[in-house]
C-alpha cells in the first residue's frame, strides 16, 4: 500500500464520509420526532454530532475498504409511536436517502460557485467538495436496494399491500445474505452504477 496515497485519500474521504452518513442519519430522527416518535431524540440522536452516529465495525470498515464503504448506527424507531405507521415507516425511510441527494445538489451548488467565481480554492479542497457531491448520491441510491436492512426494504414493505407482509418477512431474513454477496462480488455497481452516474454528471455540469 502507497502510504502516502492512502493519508490523502483519507484527508479527503472521511470529511465527506462524516458528513454524509451524519446527515442521513440525522433526518431518519428528525422525521421519527415530526412523527411522533421520540425514541431517537431521547438517545441522544438527533443532533449533527457524528460521534453519536459512529457505529465502530462500519467505521473500520471505510478504514480498510479504502474510504469505499461503510456505515453508521441504525436511529432506533418505535412504531408504536407512529400515528400511522406504515406510511410514517416510508416517510422515516426515505428521509434519509433524500437528505443525502439534497446534500448532493447543495455540495454541487456551492462546487459550482467556487469555480464560476474561479477564487482559487486549492485542488485539494475542490477534490473534497467533488468527493462529498459522489459519496452522497451513492449514499443515496445504495439505500434505496430494497434489501433489508437497507431503506429501500422498508420503502418496498410500505409500498406493498399488508397481505404480501408474510413474504417480506421471508424474503428479508436473506436479504442481508444477498447485499453481502452482491458488495462481494461486485454486483451492487451492476444495479446502481448507472443512475449514479447519471445524477452525478448532471451534478457537475451545475
Amino acid at each position: 500500500m502507497d502510504f502516502g496515497n492512502f493519508i490523502d485519500r483519507a484527508l479527503m474521504s472521511i470529511p465527506a464520509f462524516l458528513l454524509a452518513l451524519t446527515v442521513h442519519e440525522y433526518f431518519h430522527a428528525w422525521m421519527a420526532d415530526r412523527l411522533g416518535d421520540p425514541t431517537a431524540r431521547h438517545m441522544g440522536r438527533l443532533t449533527l454530532n457524528p460521534i453519536a452516529h459512529l457505529d465502530v465495525m462500519g467505521t473500520i470498515v471505510i478504514v480498510l475498504s479504502n474510504f469505499t464503504f461503510g456505515w453508521a448506527k441504525p436511529v432506533p424507531v418505535n412504531p408504536y409511536n407512529l400515528r400511522n405507521p406504515k406510511r410514517d415507516d416510508l416517510l422515516i425511510s426515505a428521509a434519509g436517502p433524500f437528505s443525502n441527494l439534497g446534500l448532493a445538489v447543495l455540495f454541487a451548488l456551492i462546487l459550482g460557485a467556487i469555480r464560476s467565481l474561479d477564487l482559487g480554492l486549492p485542488a485539494p479542497a475542490l477534490r473534497i467538495l467533488d468527493f462529498t457531491v459522489l459519496i452522497n448520491v451513492v449514499l443515496a441510491f445504495f439505500n434505496l436496494i430494497p434489501l433489508f436492512p437497507l431503506d429501500g426494504s422498508h420503502i418496498l414493505r410500505s409500498l406493498l399491500p399488508d397481505t404480501m407482509g408474510p413474504s417480506l418477512d421471508q424474503f428479508e431474513r436473506i436479504g442481508p445474505f444477498i447485499l453481502l454477496a452482491l458488495l462481494l462480488f461486485g454486483g451492487i455497481w451492476w444495479i446502481i452504477g448507472t443512475p449514479i452516474m447519471v445524477v452525478y454528471r448532471v451534478l457537475a455540469s451545475f
